[in-house]
């Protein structure tokens, strides 16, 4: 762990390699698990602001899950959340020809329709932001799913920084990027 600004950043984000590759896992991550992805106060109010452009990409499952939960639910921990179908794809899940997961919001905002791409933690994956009071915790979340994405990372000799670079930029800023390469030219080589 390093750290760099007002963030705790692990080492793995420059030490792992990861390219997602739908191909392979199908868009998973969206439709394993057993919560929805997380939101900030900010972001739950943007999805119920555009849900009425959003609706027309939806599958009519995930629009019953939203308009039955609402565009975002809060746990009982208090995090928000973007609702699920059934307990288990997202509500914003759609599928293409080929059976892939993909993201209702992002192919409203592919489309023209929203100018906001999706949640900045789907934005980020498999980095994982969790906030703490004095500092945000940047880790890397490593996933079974995922290990095509690894294995295809590691072909390509593409970090997981590089490869979530502009979420990256979304989240921090881009100063806070370019200090983040200048630690990973640095410290971490191959």
């Amino acid at each position: 762990m390093f750290q760099l600004g007002k963030t705790i950043v692990s080492e793995d984000i420059i030490e792992k390699d990861f390219v997602c590759n739908l191909s392979a896992c199908k868009g998973a991550c969206c439709i394993d698990g057993d919560a929805g992805a997380p939101l900030d106060k900010e972001e739950a109010q943007i999805l119920e602001d555009i849900y009425p452009k959003v609706r027309p990409f939806l599958r009519k499952d995930g629009i019953a899950a939203i308009e039955k939960q609402g565009t975002s639910i809060t746990t009982d921990f208090g995090d928000l959340e973007t609702p699920l179908i059934n307990g288990a794809d997202c509500a914003y899940v759609i599928f293409d020809k080929k059976k892939t997961a993909l993201c209702g919001i992002e192919e409203a905002y592919n489309q023209g329709e929203i100018s906001w791409k999706k949640p900045v933690s789907c934005h980020l994956y498999p980095i994982r932001v969790k906030e703490y009071t004095e500092f945000s915790g940047v880790n890397y979340d490593k996933w079974e799913i995922c290990d095509d994405a690894c294995a295809l990372g590691k072909e390509l000799q593409v970090p997981v920084y590089k490869f979530v670079k502009e979420a990256l930029i979304r989240k921090f800023g881009e100063d806070w990027y370019a200090e983040l390469e200048k630690v990973a030219d640095n410290n971490f080589n191959k």
